[in-house]
């Protein structure tokens, strides 16, 4: 969706000023909210392209005047709500033992598929002009610009069919996964640094050959 979490490329916003030894958290309830989010994905009830969606989806007045982790906080609240899930007594039950194991578990979204990658490093490619109703991993600034396949990554399952509404059981199909290099200057035009490239992580379906 084309929302206002996609800033990238975006003017007005002032500069970005990196905090000097930031922390992980600058807050107890921080911690809490990014915890919870992944304590109830390892129990199956959401994916993390579902919970990006979540996120994107706030209100944008309400996302742009949030912190990073007050927009975890709000999504994480919209999706035990919409779900009911703090009327479900086996998710009350589970023990901080059993989250634990399913945390370190480490599970991978890399899939095997049986199709040969139609790019390959070195190809000149053009990220597709799409703007999908629901969640992508493409950005904004990237779409319509040509770059150059750096490396294929494996097939990976695809974000944009992953994230489905809540409730709904996600379709995990694999596709194909590309670092893809773009030239500054192909990107933000003449005024952009000569010496600077822009890498992103594109699957197949967003890309075409040039």
């Amino acid at each position: 969706m084309n929302g206002v979490h996609d800033m990238g490329g975006m003017q007005g916003f002032g500069p970005v000023r990196p905090e000097a030894d930031e922390p992980p958290f600058h807050a107890e309830w921080e911690r809490r909210s990014f915890s919870i989010t992944l304590a109830i994905g390892a129990l199956g009830l959401w994916n993390i392209d579902q919970m990006r969606h979540e996120r994107e989806s706030l209100p944008p007045a309400e996302y742009l005047s949030s912190s990073y982790y007050r927009i975890w906080f709000l999504a994480l609240e919209n999706a035990i709500r919409r779900l009911g899930l703090l009327d479900r007594d086996g998710l009350r039950a589970r023990t901080a033992e059993e989250l634990r194991g399913m945390l370190s578990s480490r599970s991978s979204y890399e899939r095997p598929v049986a199709t040969e990658p139609i790019f390959q490093p070195g190809q000149r490619v053009r990220a597709r002009t799409i703007n999908p109703g629901g969640h992508t991993r493409l950005p904004r600034y990237a779409r319509g610009h040509v770059g150059t396949v750096l490396a294929v990554r494996g097939a990976h399952v695809y974000p944009d069919r992953n994230a489905v509404p809540l409730g709904r059981q996600p379709d995990r199909a694999p596709e194909w996964l590309y670092t893809v290099d773009f030239d500054a200057c192909e990107l933000w035009g003449e005024g952009a640094d000569p010496t600077v490239t822009i890498s992103i992580d594109a699957w197949e379906p967003y890309l075409e050959a040039v």
